[in-house]
């Protein structure tokens, strides 16, 4: 419950309450856009600051090599789950979307656990860059394959959706732009260390939960908005939206476990593993997997799983990596 009392938290909340109220309420489409990038550049910068810190440990390359596995653990076990409730595009789709992560979800981590005075290593928001991509190749990979088995279609009209190469696909998913501000400015914050954290106060440090809270309440107002767009749909997808977080949460816990993750870096680890993407999926997915459809993938990952990781998945993270590692909080 006191997790609901942070203010980041309940903003979001206030914008899921007047997206089902139909308030006129809404963030500009290029604040929320600034906001992304503005949150994107911060944690990157004090990702880099605190690795400038620790230094690259043998910890920090176990923590980047789980995160990699599950990046491609994850959207395997969805598809081989999903096409058994779903069409095979849709299912890759979906297998995609819960693969990849949700930056916000992280933030929010991040800053919850900044607030209480957790400690975690800087490099977990490479971590996060690491597993953005993994899912997007597979999910791509899959749907060339389904492709090969489909008929040729005679005459297929010509306004017919470009599907987009692997490589032109890989190209797009490891030159994104929020990927690549996210990884530049930890590289800056790497190389400028103490002094560049000193120089860049107070744009990491007091203005960050407040914009934070901002952003936030945006994706309160998109989540209660695409929520109803799920009307219609086979009931297993609600279960899945809900229960595939805690599972892929649980196979990040005992993988951290059992390679003894610090207890900050494994809670971070599950909330990646948990997070879904709303972002970077589905803008990609849009072009290159035409097929598959868009209300189904993005209203699962927006309308249900972001606000379960932020209200209640992120302390519940939080509170399971600590006791199994057997580090008491602050």
């Amino acid at each position: 419950m006191q997790a609901l009392l942070d203010p980041a938290i309940l903003f979001f909340l206030l914008g899921v309450l007047a997206g089902f109220l139909k308030s006129n309420l809404e963030v500009p489409a290029q604040i929320s856009r600034f906001l992304a990038l503005y949150l994107l550049m911060a944690l990157g910068l004090k990702g880099g600051f605190a690795l400038a810190k620790s230094g690259f440990t043998a910890d920090v390359a176990m923590a980047l090599a789980l995160a990699l596995l599950l990046a491609v653990l994850i959207p395997g076990i969805g598809y081989l789950v999903m096409r058994k409730l779903l069409a095979p595009f849709d299912a890759a789709a979906v297998a995609a979307t819960y693969g990849s992560v949700s930056a916000v979800t992280f933030i929010t981590a991040v800053q919850y656990m900044e607030s209480r005075g957790y400690a975690f290593g800087g490099h977990m928001a490479a971590a996060m860059a690491l597993m953005e991509s993994p899912a997007i190749i597979i999910a791509i990979a899959i749907a060339a394959q389904l492709r090969k088995r489909q008929p040729v279609v005679a005459n297929a009209s010509p306004n017919a959706p470009a599907q987009g190469s692997l490589k032109s696909v890989l190209h797009e998913a490891l030159t994104d732009g929020a990927q690549f501000l996210l990884l530049g400015s930890m590289a800056i914050g790497f190389m400028t260390g103490q002094d560049g954290k000193l120089a860049m106060e107070p744009f990491t440090g007091s203005l960050f939960k407040g914009m934070l809270a901002f952003f936030l309440l945006d994706m309160g107002l998109s989540a209660a908005r695409n929520l109803p767009k799920l009307k219609g749909q086979t009931p297993w997808i609600y279960a899945y939206a809900v229960v595939a977080p805690l599972l892929h949460a649980g196979l990040a816990l005992g993988l951290g476990y059992v390679f003894g993750l610090a207890a900050g870096d494994l809670a971070l680890l599950m909330v990646l593993a948990a997070s879904a993407s709303y972002i970077a999926v589905p803008a990609v997915l849009k072009h290159s997997m035409p097929e598959a459809n868009p209300a189904l993938y993005f209203g699962m990952s927006l309308g249900i799983t972001l606000p379960l990781n932020l209200v209640i998945g992120i302390p519940l993270y939080v509170q399971l990596a600590f006791q199994a590692v057997g580090t008491p909080g602050p």
